[in-house]
């Protein structure tokens, strides 16, 4: 045979080797253009160039090799993209790494190091690796662990050097297609007790004092230890944390999200999420302010409180839900020094801010105690001692900030307060022993006041009249209108004078004598909605006194006559603003006037929810029952189905289901209960369709056949909320708060009542963007339609939330 054909056939598997082996290192006269990939050895990591959703902006990062959703977790040059594919990674003639723009002829990233080095390599960790010579014996001069971005891998560390004063910290990106440097950061605080922080800018937004994790459940949410084991290092030299995997073929990673929260997610053919913070409002740092108590599990509606001897600075703002201003000593002028004071237990708690705590070594609960009283400005202290051991004590001498109750787990902390509390404390704890009697004496009492009550009620029932009933609790002090009065202001109920009809009657505009506008909203005769519901809304809405709520000026009654009597709305209802087809009459609704109306009806919803004299659930809570004033202020409408709660009750249910299909929770459609969590349902599906300007129930899209909620939800899980974004919408808007109410309104529409917030949370997320926002979980009716279902039915086809009383054809009034 040819002495070169057995050549061939002997160096052939050489080459086949060579070109099924991955590259996994870059050297001088190996750089990697754009289309190349270099692959770890184990083939787990692969690192290029790659761009991100319709983006031509190209970057270097790294990302999973065998995962099938790309999931980068690192980014070489994220502040200065490339825009084409001219890019190339090579070594300079400095021995830098570094990333060259051939189309602007100069580099756009690089290394950054005075010792040159000559090879680089992606290592099966998922670190990029630069060594002084062409092998590890060279020494490792540079890694891409050193300088993280939104991702930490296992054995990443996460803290300071406090030698060198390096800093391992992660960063966001500013959305989920763009990985430039975003506007939070999450870092190790070092300190006497170091603790986690994620920060806006300078600003915390919410911490975690994972330090304690290795010795008691200060956390009790610490990291699933099926999953991690996170390791913590506090010395001399460094202060860091890292994680590593407990069963290594395990996939899985913690990252910050665009929106400042922390996730941890596993890969298990899609990556899930299986830890997260922050959990709820009372993560947020400043949600209850200096000294105040955060319980998002009190059984009340606020979950803030003042610590022990402390009072609210301002009680005007606290009865508004706003607590960030904190609390101050009651007694300001009572000395806490050597004049009687002592400690007040607070259970279960995660402590305040350890940033300026202090920390002792080897000290019982007791000598923990003496040590803080001993010391005139210490405020607080707990200890990590269990009975009479000794072990970690720590004191606080400034202001306690961030405390909150965990219902298990956590550290008991002890606050100094006066002599005076003191006493109070120590009397509330004595009186406690005699409740058992007291308790008893109530039962027996109670049992009698309820038999009479039902005495009372079956007498009441008995009495048949017609008309508004005069008892004690429904007697208001409404004006009354006679008939000529009416029917003069309204040109004797003329068509021209019609301004809306709906199964309750016809609404009219009238003028009175004295040159006042006003609607009225006059019962049919023949109406399936009549006597009840004319009651219904007379008893509640007089009782109501709000600027957003619409004002009930009187009523008129004669024989079978009955009607209501309303200030005046110029700009008619809000549904005639965001749905008409008509481009000039949406444009009116700029994004500053939209967010004011949305604010507008959550601060009236939460006066019915919370701040008024009856807790009321609306019920039927949609846009054409906002009304808009000559300013445009909205102002809710329509009290018909309204339900007055007393004030421990907190749902109810009905068989009788009535409202408006697309804005009813799915609690209340299916099973007929309706609690305060249902009116915030309709106020997230109102927020969506003044964002989007589209209606719910007949939303369509040529691409699925999901309602406007199902929407909404799918453009929000694939990164692309701004899309909802009504086109019509005109003027300078902030893209971020945009999206931030988005994902308010996902919130408020989640399909289990317990998730969505109360309405104190939602009006402080609308008007403060430093609130930290949940990631909302699925809608109710997230479901496909079919094509013939996005058309509007009928109120005959319509399912149980049929709206009888639905004035739907609204004009001003």
């Amino acid at each position: 045979m040819n002495p070169k054909k057995w050549a061939f056939i002997l160096i052939l598997p050489f080459l086949f080797f060579r070109f099924c082996t991955s590259i996994d290192t870059i050297t001088p006269t190996q750089p990697i253009k754009d289309g190349n990939l270099l692959v770890s050895s184990g083939e787990t990591f692969a690192l290029g160039f790659f761009s991100l959703g319709n983006s031509s902006r190209r970057y270097v990062g790294i990302w999973y090799n065998k995962i099938s959703e790309q999931t980068v977790i690192w980014v070489a040059n994220r502040d200065d993209p490339i825009n084409g594919t001219t890019g190339v990674l090579s070594f300079n003639q400095n021995g830098n790494l570094e990333i060259y723009d051939n189309t602007r002829n100069l580099p756009v990233w690089d290394t950054n190091i005075t010792a040159g080095s000559y090879s680089a390599q992606l290592l099966d960790s998922g670190n990029l690796v630069l060594f002084q010579g062409d092998s590890v014996s060279g020494g490792v001069v540079w890694q891409s662990f050193d300088h993280p971005t939104n991702t930490m891998l296992p054995h990443m560390k996460l803290g300071l050097d406090r030698t060198t004063g390096r800093e391992w910290f992660l960063t966001t990106w500013k959305s989920r297609d763009d990985p430039g440097t975003g506007e939070y950061s999450y870092r190790v605080e070092p300190s006497e007790l170091p603790q986690l922080v994620m920060l806006k800018g300078s600003t915390r937004v919410w911490r975690f004092p994972s330090w304690l994790a290795r010795h008691s459940s200060d956390n009790p949410e610490v990291t699933p230890s099926f999953i991690f084991n996170s390791t913590y290092v506090n010395n001399r030299d460094e202060v860091y944390t890292f994680y590593t995997l407990i069963n290594v073929l395990n996939v899985a990673i913690v990252f910050v999200d665009e929106l400042g929260s922390l996730k941890m997610v596993t890969w298990v053919g899609r990556w899930v999420e299986f830890y997260s913070l922050p959990k709820d409002q009372c993560d947020d740092y400043s949600w209850c302010g200096v000294y105040g108590f955060c319980d998002s599990n009190n059984g009340r509606e606020f979950e803030c409180t003042c610590l022990p001897g402390y009072e609210p600075r301002s009680a005007e703002e606290w009865y508004l839900r706003y607590a960030s201003g904190g609390c101050i000593k009651k007694r300001e002028a009572l000395s806490m020094c050597r004049n009687g004071e002592g400690f007040v237990k607070v259970a279960n708690t995660k402590i305040p801010d350890t940033s300026k705590a202090y920390v002792r070594i080897s000290l019982s609960v007791h000598d923990c105690e003496a040590e803080c009283l001993r010391n005139c400005s210490c405020l607080a202290f707990t200890s990590e001692a269990k009975g009479g051991a000794r072990a970690n004590c720590f004191t606080w001498h400034e202001n306690l900030m961030d405390v909150r109750r965990f219902p298990n787990g956590g550290l008991d902390l002890y606050v100094r307060v006066d002599a005076v509390e003191l006493a109070q404390h120590m009397e509330s704890r004595r009186l406690n022993g005699k409740m058992v009697a007291v308790v008893v004496t109530s039962v027996v009492l109670t049992s009698v006041l309820i038999i009479s009550l039902v005495c009372w009620m079956v007498m009441k029932k008995r009495r048949r009249r017609k008309g508004i009933q005069e008892s004690d609790d429904e007697n208001v002090e409404l004006p009354i209108f006679d008939m000529d009065t009416i029917a003069g202001a309204t040109n004797n109920f003329s068509e021209t004078n019609k301004i809306g009809e709906g199964g309750f009657g016809s609404v009219y505009k009238g003028r009175l004598s004295t040159g006042k506008d006003i609607a009225v909203k006059r019962l049919s005769t023949n109406s399936k909605q009549g006597l009840k519901e004319f009651k219904n809304e007379v008893i509640l809405i007089a009782k109501l006194q709000h600027r957003n709520l619409v004002r009930l000026l009187g009523c008129c009654i004669r024989r079978d006559e009955r009607m209501l009597v309303y200030e005046y709305m110029p700009n008619g209802s809000l549904d005639s603003f965001i749905f008409v087809a008509e481009i000039t009459r949406s444009k009116l609704l700029t994004w500053s006037r939209r967010l004011d109306i949305i604010v507008g009806i959550a601060r009236g919803v939460l006066y019915l929810h919370q701040d008024s004299r009856l807790r009321v659930i609306h019920r039927d809570l949609k846009a054409s029952n906002v009304l808009l004033d000559r300013e445009m202020n909205p102002k809710i409408s329509d009290f018909g189905l309204a339900r007055a709660f007393g004030g421990d009750q907190s749902s109810a249910k009905t068989k009788r289901v009535v409202g408006t299909y697309g804005y009813m929770a799915p609690e209340y459609a299916i099973d007929g209960i309706f609690s305060t969590k249902s009116d915030i349902f309709s106020l997230g599906v109102i927020v969506l369709e003044i964002i989007s300007g589209k209606r719910n129930r007949k939303f369509h899209h040529v691409d699925h056949d999901l309602n406007l909620l199902g929407h909404a939800w799918k453009l929000w899980i694939d990164g692309k909320a701004y899309e909802l974004i009504d086109p019509f919408l005109e003027g300078s808007f902030s893209m971020s708060t945009v999206l931030r109410c988005i994902q308010i309104g996902l919130l408020c529409v989640q399909k289990c009542p317990e998730d969505r917030p109360t309405m104190s949370s939602v009006v402080s997320m609308l008007v403060s963007d430093t609130v930290v926002l949940a990631q909302p979980k699925q809608p109710g009716f997230y479901i496909d339609r079919s094509p013939k279902e996005t058309q509007e039915r009928s109120p005959a086809q319509s399912s149980p939330s049929i709206n009888e009383v639905t004035i739907s054809h609204l004009h001003g009034r």
